[in-house]
C-alpha cells in the first residue's frame, strides 16, 4: 500500500474485519499522518518502521490482535519516539505484554493521550512519566501493572482523565494527583493500594467521576471529596477498610447521581443531610442494621429494595457476604401490640389530615395552597416583602412577560433566592404560574433551575399574589454573556469555545431529561439564551416552564384558542416554523429552538439581528460558511482551543448539529438524545480525551 499510494496521508479502516499483519510499506507514504485502523482483526506486531514517519500525529491500532511480549516486540514504540508531532496513541485492547519500556516517557512532547488500557502489560509505571507534559487522557486499566503509582503523575497539570483500574498498584494514593485540578475522571478501582484517601483530591473542582472501589484503603472519608462541586455522576468508595461515620458534608453533592460506600467499616447515624442531594438515583450502603429502630420489622420498609442484605430475620433479607444471621423468636410484644399501637396510630393519622384541612378553609386570610407548596416550605407574602425590601428595583434582576424577576435574602437562614413575581393583570400569567408549579413538582435535574417553593395568596390590598421561589444563580443568562450591551450588564471575558461547548451539553441534558425521563414527557416551549442561567461553575440551567405542555395531554398540545384561532406562545426566531402552521406542540419544537441556540452561540448573533433581513436568516447565514468558511463567522472575541485543526473541526461539528436541528423539516431533525450524546463526543474530540 505504501508503494502504490506513495502520496497517502490519511489511512482510515476501522470496524471492519481485516487481518493479517499490518504493512511494513506504509512507512514509504512519508507524507503520512494518520493511521487510524481500530476495531480489526489485525495481527502480529505493530511495525516499528512507522517510526520512519516524521508527521504522524495518531497512531490508533485499539480493538485489535496486536502483540508485544519482548523487547522485539516494543521497538514501535521505540521508533514513534521519533515522531515529534504525534498527540494521540492509543494501543487499547490488544494483546500487549512485558514491560512498558522506558522510551514510553521520551514520545513527543505533544502527546495528548495515551491509552494501553486492555492489555497485559506488567512491571511499574517507568520513573519520567512527567516527560509527557502535554497529556490529557491517560488510561493503564485493565494490566497487569505493580508497584506504587509514581508521585510523578501530579506533574501533569493538563490531565483530564486518568484510569488505571483493574492492576495491581500497591502503596498509596499520591496525595500529588491533588494537582491535577483539571481532571474530571480519576479511576483508581480493583488495585491493591493501602492507606488513607489524600485530603488533597479536595483540590479537583471539575472531577465530575470518582472511582476507588475494591482497594484496601483505610482511614476516614475525607469531608473534602465530599464538597467537590462538579462531581455528579458517581462516587463509588465499597469495598475498602473505611471507618467512622459519613460526614454530613455529602449533602454538598448536589449534583451526584450514584453513591456507593457499601461494604467497608463505616459506622454512626446516616447523616440527615443526605436529604440535599437531590439528584441522587443509586445509594449502595450495605447491609441493614439491626439495631434502634431497625430491631423493630414493623416500623421498617424495605419495599422496592430487593438488594439489601442483612438486618432482622422477619425482614427475610439475605444474609450479606461473609457474614451470617442466627434466627431469633420476637416476644409476644412486638407481635400484637405494635401492629395494633400502628393501626389506632394511622386512624388518628387519617383523622388530623382530613379534618385540619377544613378547619384552615375557615380562617380569614389564609394562603391559598399552591401546587408547590403541599411539597415545600411556604413562604408568607410578608416574609417575601421582607427578603427584597419591598420588592424594590434596587433589587429588580429581570423582567418577562408574565412578571418580574427580584433577588432576596430569605429569614431565617438568610437564603439568597431569585423570587418570581406575577403580574395577573396580564392575560396567561396565571396559567403560566400554575404550568411551572406543574413542570417544577415533577421535574428535578442537575441542569434545570431548582425551585425552592411557592407563594399564592392575597396581599395587603386584597389582590391575589403568585410568586415561585428559586435558588438564585449568580452568573446571570447565557442571553447576557452572549449579549452584554443589551442591558448594560458587562463581563469581563468572553465565553471561551470549550465553556460554550460545556452549556450547549448542560442545555441538551436538560432538554432530554425532559423529553425522554419525565413520565409523562414535558415540551419547554421556550428555549432561548434568556432562559438559560449560568452558577459559578458555568454549569447552565434551563428554567421559565411558564410556557411548558405535557405531552401526554392531548387537550393541550394545541396553540388554538377557544375560537380556533392559533396563538402562537414562545420567542420569535426560537419558534419552531410548525408552530405557525398547525399550532401543534411537539417535542421537536424544543430541538429547532436548541439549533438556533446553539447557532447563536456559536455566531453570538441573534436571529433577530437587524442584519437577517431580505431572506437572510441565522441558518442561511451559518450554513452559506459551512463548512469551508466556518471561521469566519464565528464570535471574533470567542477564545479558542490551542490546536487549530481541532477548533476547526470542533466548530464544524458544532454548526452542523446546529443546522440539523434547525432544519425546517420536522423529520430532518436530530432526537435531542442523539443530539447530547454527539455533543459529548464533539468535546472528547475536541478535547482529545476520548475513552479508546
Amino acid at each position: 500500500m505504501g508503494i502504490t499510494l506513495p502520496s497517502l496521508h490519511t489511512l482510515v479502516l476501522g470496524g471492519n474485519q481485516f487481518d493479517g499483519p499490518i504493512p511494513t510499506t506504509l512507512a514509504n507514504a512519508s507524507g503520512l499522518e494518520l493511521i487510524c485502523i481500530p476495531d480489526n482483526h489485525f495481527s502480529g506486531r505493530v511495525p516499528s518502521e512507522l517510526g520512519r514517519l516524521p508527521g504522524l500525529y495518531l497512531l490508533n491500532v485499539e480493538k485489535n490482535h496486536l502483540e508485544a511480549g519482548d523487547a522485539k516486540g516494543w521497538e514501535f514504540l521505540d521508533s514513534l519516539t521519533n515522531c515529534s508531532q504525534l498527540t494521540e496513541l492509543a494501543l487499547d485492547d490488544n494483546m500487549l505484554g512485558g514491560m512498558l519500556p522506558n522510551s514510553v516517557i521520551n514520545l513527543s512532547s505533544q502527546l495528548q493521550v495515551l491509552a494501553l488500557g486492555g492489555n497485559h502489560i506488567s512491571g511499574r509505571i517507568p520513573h519520567g512519566i512527567e516527560n509527557l507534559a502535554k497529556l490529557q487522557m491517560l488510561a493503564f486499566e485493565y494490566n497487569l501493572f505493580t508497584g506504587a503509582i509514581p508521585e510523578s503523575i501530579g506533574n501533569l497539570a493538563r490531565l483530564v482523565m486518568l484510569s488505571s483500574s483493574f492492576n495491581r498498584f500497591t502503596g498509596q494514593i499520591p496525595f500529588s494527583l491533588g494537582n491535577l485540578t483539571l481532571l474530571t475522571k480519576l479511576c483508581l478501582d480493583q488495585n491493591n493500594l493501602q492507606g488513607p484517601i489524600p485530603q488533597s483530591l479536595g483540590n479537583l473542582q471539575h472531577l465530575s467521576t470518582l472511582d476507588l472501589f475494591a482497594n484496601h484503603l483505610s482511614g476516614t472519608i475525607p469531608k473534602e471529596i465530599l464538597s467537590l462541586p462538579a462531581l455528579s455522576l458517581y462516587l463509588n468508595l465499597s469495598d475498602n477498610l473505611l471507618d467512622g461515620s459519613l460526614p454530613l458534608e455529602v449533602g454538598r453533592l448536589k449534583n451526584l447521581h450514584a453513591l456507593d460506600i457499601s461494604r467497608n467499616m463505616l459506622s454512626g447515624n446516616i447523616p440527615s443531610t443526605l436529604d440535599d442531594c437531590e439528584i441522587l438515583e443509586y445509594l449502595y450502603l450495605g447491609e441493614v442494621p439491626v439495631k434502634g429502630v431497625f430491631k423493630n420489622a414493623t416500623q421498617v420498609s424495605i419495599k422496592g429494595n430487593s438488594r439489601l442484605c442483612g438486618g432482622v430475620p422477619e425482614l427475610h433479607l439475605p444474609a450479606c457476604p461473609g457474614k451470617s444471621y442466627k434466627k431469633r423468636k420476637w416476644p409476644l410484644l412486638l407481635k400484637i401490640v405494635f401492629p395494633i399501637a400502628g393501626a389506632v396510630l394511622f386512624m388518628i393519622l387519617l383523622f388530623f389530615l382530613f379534618t385540619l384541612p377544613q378547619k384552615r378553609k375557615l380562617k380569614n386570610n389564609a394562603p391559598i395552597v399552591s401546587p408547590l407548596e403541599d411539597q415545600f416550605p411556604r413562604v408568607s407574602y410578608n416574609d417575601l416583602i421582607r427578603a427584597t425590601d419591598g420588592f424594590s428595583s434596587t433589587n429588580l434582576i429581570g423582567r418577562g412577560g408574565y412578571g418580574s424577576v427580584y433577588k432576596g435574602i430569605l429569614s431565617p437562614h438568610q437564603t439568597i433566592v431569585a423570587v418570581k413575581v406575577f403580574n395577573l393583570q396580564n392575560r396567561g400569567a396565571s396559567k403560566s404560574f400554575l404550568a411551572e408549579c406543574e413542570v417544577l413538582r415533577s421535574a428535578r435535574h442537575r441542569n434545570l433551575v431548582k425551585v425552592m417553593t411557592s407563594c399564592s395568596m392575597v396581599d395587603f390590598r386584597g389582590h391575589d399574589f403568585k410568586a415561585l421561589i428559586f435558588e438564585f444563580i449568580p452568573n446571570g443568562s447565557l442571553e447576557k454573556w452572549l449579549h452584554p450591551k443589551l442591558d448594560g450588564h458587562h463581563h469581563t471575558k468572553s465565553l471561551s469555545l470549550l465553556q460554550r461547548l460545556n452549556i450547549a451539553i448542560d442545555v441538551a441534558d436538560a432538554i432530554d431529561y425532559l423529553h425522554n425521563n419525565c413520565q409523562p414527557s414535558i415540551a419547554h416551549c421556550d428555549l432561548k439564551p434568556s432562559n438559560v442561567l449560568i452558577d459559578n461553575e458555568m454549569v447552565a440551567h434551563v428554567g421559565d416552564f411558564g410556557l411548558a405542555r405535557f405531552m401526554s395531554k392531548a387537550s393541550t398540545n394545541s396553540l388554538a384558542d377557544k375560537s380556533g384561532s392559533i396563538r402562537i406562545k414562545g420567542t420569535f426566531g426560537y419558534i419552531a416554523p410548525e408552530y405557525g402552521a398547525s399550532g401543534q406542540v411537539s417535542t421537536s419544537g424544543d430541538v429547532y429552538s436548541y439549533g438556533i441556540l446553539l447557532l447563536e452561540m456559536l455566531t453570538r448573533k441573534s436571529p433577530l439581528d437587524d442584519m437577517f433581513k431580505d431572506g437572510l436568516s441565522l441558518q442561511k447565514f451559518v450554513k452559506i460558511a459551512f463548512s469551508k468558511r466556518v471561521m469566519t463567522i464565528v464570535d471574533p472575541l470567542m477564545p479558542l482551543l490551542e490546536d487549530e485543526n481541532k477548533t476547526r473541526e470542533c466548530l464544524i461539528s458544532m454548526a452542523r448539529i446546529g443546522l440539523s436541528c434547525s432544519n425546517e423539516s420536522v423529520r430532518e431533525r436530530l432526537n435531542i438524545s442523539d443530539v447530547a450524546m454527539t455533543m459529548r463526543k464533539i468535546r472528547d474530540a475536541c478535547l482529545g480525551t476520548q475513552v479508546h
